[in-house]
């Protein structure tokens, strides 16, 4: 009975795996489409032939090499700064002892209940006054910090063994050398995906770039997709094409580092 219900979830899974991969597929073969098949009256799931145009002039009529250069800029900055100041943070709420640290994590903790929407205003305010318009730190700085990667790595330092951090402090061990050299590599797992769910995040946003970029050359990859109606051509392969290009870094991201989600995701399950 239990064989026959672990069939039926893989089955299941199996099925909602290729409904979602569905249309990602499919705009993978429009992208090898040439406009002819694209606008025919038929339904053509599957490209006639192995065309690459789309792909050609996806870089050739746009700056793409630029957009994506800068998309990987924002992305790689800003999930490098955040993994410090998640890191941190959830090192201090975890190993120190203050007054009002309860206080400060329920804080933390409400800002999750904030739309991201509700703040764009005020951020970019106060992005325009400190003159960040158009330069990669704008594009960044509210990508720093996020509570959730606050509560996630807290989570892990928490089941972190005590005995080991109170046998470094009497070896004269200092919390930042603890933090650096004994915490931080034995928790490269839920690094890496903080980091990798982080990269993912960023690598998605489309409302702030667009906002605080008013230049081509600072554009982002996700805001150039919009850029590629071209009037006097069908622009839907070379859209779907760019948009493949775009997907592309963080699958591969995630291919890469897959073990180290499932370890990550595994690793607050056991106490030391």
């Amino acid at each position: 009975m239990r064989k026959t219900k672990d069939i039926g979830y893989q089955i299941l899974a199996l099925l909602l795996g290729i409904i979602v991969l569905t249309p990602v597929l499919y705009a993978l073969s429009i992208s090898f489409m040439r406009p002819e098949e694209i606008l025919s009256r038929d339904v053509n799931l599957l490209p006639r032939s192995f065309y690459l145009g789309n792909y050609i002039a996806a870089f050739q009529k746009t700056t793409l090499a630029r957009f994506l250069f800068n998309s990987l800029i924002m992305t790689v900055g800003s999930s490098t700064v955040r993994l410090v100041t998640a890191g941190t943070a959830a090192f201090a709420l975890s190993f120190y002892n203050f007054r009002g640290k309860q206080a400060v994590f329920l804080l933390i903790i409400g800002t999750m209940m904030i739309p991201p929407d509700l703040l764009i205003v005020k951020n970019y305010r106060t992005v325009a006054n400190m003159g960040l318009i158009n330069t990669y730190l704008g594009m960044m700085v509210i990508f720093f910090v996020t509570a959730l990667n606050i509560f996630v790595m807290r989570q892990h330092f928490l089941a972190y063994s005590k005995s080991i951090y109170e046998a470094a402090k009497m070896d004269g061990c200092t919390n930042f050398m603890f933090f650096i050299r004994v915490l931080l590599p034995s928790s490269k797992p839920v690094l890496i995906t903080t980091f990798i769910s982080s990269f993912v995040g960023v690598w998605n946003q489309y409302l702030w770039p667009l906002l605080v970029t008013n230049q081509n050359e600072m554009r982002t990859a996700q805001v150039a997709v919009t850029l590629l109606n071209f009037p006097d051509e069908s622009p839907h392969g070379i859209i779907m094409a760019a948009s493949i290009l775009i997907v592309i870094p963080t699958v591969v991201v995630f291919l890469t580092f897959q073990r180290y989600i499932k370890k990550g995701m595994m690793a607050g399950g056991v106490k030391g």
